[in-house]
């Protein structure tokens, strides 16, 4: 059985993904885009955080 951290779903394709969803991987994207920033302009990697910080809190009021 393939796992990828979500049950797999034969039709998940087609599956509309939630808000939550969205945001997280809009978090996650952030994220890494700070940790390869961070290795050459530090004050752009905070401000990734910082807007990544702001998804973490649409996120958690849902």
């Amino acid at each position: 059985m393939l796992s990828l951290g979500k049950p797999y779903d034969m039709f998940g394709l087609f599956k509309k993904k939630s808000e939550k969803d969205k945001l997280y991987e809009a978090y996650e994207q952030l994220m890494k885009e700070a940790h390869t920033l961070s290795k050459t302009d530090r004050k752009k990697s905070d401000q990734k955080i910082s807007e990544a910080q702001d998804i973490l809190k649409k996120i958690d009021s849902l």
